[in-house]
């Protein structure tokens, strides 16, 4: 018989801990170096470009490999992924730390860290469902891991910034590396629930053909200033090869073999709603957070420790809708949230742009972001919800795997998408800044559209484990019940 929601949270609270801080470092990881900008580039001798580029890759060579790494964890086990990738993962900051160049920094920060963060964190979504059976505990689950991811991203600023001045830039991949460390420690009494199944098939071709197609989709928005006819055809490369993934992933099932991933997941209509607000939450979290930083640093000249400051608000923001998620939840549907989420995140980005180019003073970055904060912090969770619970749990790697993998491509194509709008014409100073904020502003209005298209009641049976001779089965809006 399954416990009450609350002695279930209490009992696997051992089990969170860990794979919540992996979120942390690993979010933490893809906004800290924003406020470094100007030192990594005076330092290593490069430029803003430089920098922008080292970020980019490191969020698309995650969303590149999420969807793989995913079916890795059935082939060699869930928790030696988990610590086979923080390995990766402490070793590229350990390495970026000490890098002479902006090359060796790729190879650390963008390569080992981004093939590590893929390797560790579809396990810490997987373990967290299998773990958590109660609709009600896992959904508190869910909160606490989106939250720190929230958190990290939004607090790499400050953080980073905080070493950067006291200490040096290179100090921060060294915190990095300390906190895998202290990760690895706390998942000693990780037990990975399933059996690893080493003879499972791998697509290796699905895995190729969807990597190269992200890889040139992205890049290509990457050239955008540089030459606009080399985007396009970057771009036109990257459907070509994901047009072909597709096709071969259709070939595959329909002749009875295991693919990459399974095109009936994209056959749920609330879980492919869900997908889309995911994309589009991490695009306008790493998309504001590099404009902000890169305009803060290189028009007003602010220093690492004063750009992380001002990104408190945004820290604050999330913090506090983090604490009233579990509370909101109960009393407000999840569509509703993620609807009020979007909303509110919009007219955060309407005070950035309106406060912002009416007065110099630092106090009017913080209304804006501080409302990004909240709007973001409210349907963070609820989305992840919505996604992960609409699938059985046969389904939960794969699913796992999707959805992280589209919540970092919206990170790599924010970063991409504003920086490149933003560092195309710096010497403009507000101009481009502007520019950035209403396409960040625009893209938001798309996920607030597919918010808009969620059904009244969204429900969803799925096959769970056994627990004794029970059955449990779960429904959004009420508690888990056998």
């Amino acid at each position: 018989m399954a416990g009450t929601p609350d002695s279930d949270f209490k009992a696997m609270s051992s089990l969170l801990l860990p794979l919540a801080l992996a979120q942390f470092i690993c979010s933490f990881a893809g906004s800290n170096m924003n406020v470094m900008i100007n030192d990594i580039s005076k330092d290593l001798d490069t430029t803003v470009q430089g920098v922008q580029v080292a970020i980019t890759l490191f969020l698309l060579i995650m969303a590149i490999l999420m969807i793989p790494a995913s079916k890795l964890t059935d082939k060699w086990g869930r928790k030696r992924c988990f610590l086979g990738g923080l390995t990766l993962y402490g070793i590229g900051a350990l390495l970026s730390a000490v890098s002479p160049g902006l090359g060796v920094l790729i190879l650390g920060n963008s390569v080992l860290e981004g093939v590590g963060t893929a390797l560790l964190i579809p396990p810490v979504y997987i373990l967290t469902t299998l773990a958590f059976t109660n609709l009600t505990s896992r959904a508190r689950a869910f909160g606490t891991i989106s939250a720190l991811g929230g958190i990290g991203a939004a607090a790499g600023p400050l953080i980073g910034g905080v070493i950067t001045t006291a200490i040096s830039w290179r100090a921060a991949f060294v915190f990095q590396a300390l906190v895998v460390v202290t990760i690895v420690f706390l998942s000693r009494k990780i037990t990975d629930p399933l059996p690893s199944d080493p003879d499972r098939p791998f697509d290796l071709a699905g895995a190729i053909l969807s990597g190269v197609g992200l890889f040139f989709l992205v890049f290509g928005i990457l050239q955008a200033d540089n030459d606009p006819a080399l985007m396009a055809a970057f771009m036109a490369v990257g459907v070509v090869f994901l047009t072909w993934c597709l096709l071969h992933l259709r070939s595959r099932e329909r002749a009875g073999k295991d693919p990459l991933f399974s095109l009936s997941l994209f056959r749920n209509r609330v879980s492919d709603l869900g997908l889309v607000t995911q994309n589009i939450q991490w695009l306008m979290l790493m998309g504001i957070t590099f404009t902000v930083s890169v305009y803060l640093q290189t028009v007003r000249h602010y220093n690492a420790i004063k750009t992380g400051v001002i990104f408190t608000a945004l820290t604050l923001g999330i913090l506090l809708a983090s604490l009233a998620a579990e509370r909101l939840a109960k009393r407000r549907e999840q569509r509703t949230l993620i609807r009020a989420g979007f909303v509110v995140t919009i007219a955060g980005i309407g005070l950035l742009l309106a406060l912002v180019k009416s007065s110099e003073h630092i106090a009017a970055f913080v209304p804006g972001l501080f409302l990004m904060g909240i709007g973001l912090g409210v349907m963070l969770t609820p989305s992840v919800n919505i996604v992960q619970s609409s699938f059985p749990e046969e389904k939960q790697g794969e699913i796992s795997g999707v959805s992280r993998s589209i919540s970092n491509l919206g990170s790599s194509f924010g970063t991409a998408i504003a920086g490149t709008i933003l560092v195309s014409d710096l010497a403009s100073g507000n101009r481009t800044y502007v520019l950035a904020m209403i396409s960040l502003g625009a893209l938001a209005l798309v996920g607030l559209a597919a918010a808009m298209l969620l059904p009244a009641n969204i429900a969803q049976e799925t096959a769970s484990p056994r627990v004794g001779s029970q059955v449990v089965r779960r429904t959004w809006g009420g508690e888990t019940s056998p």
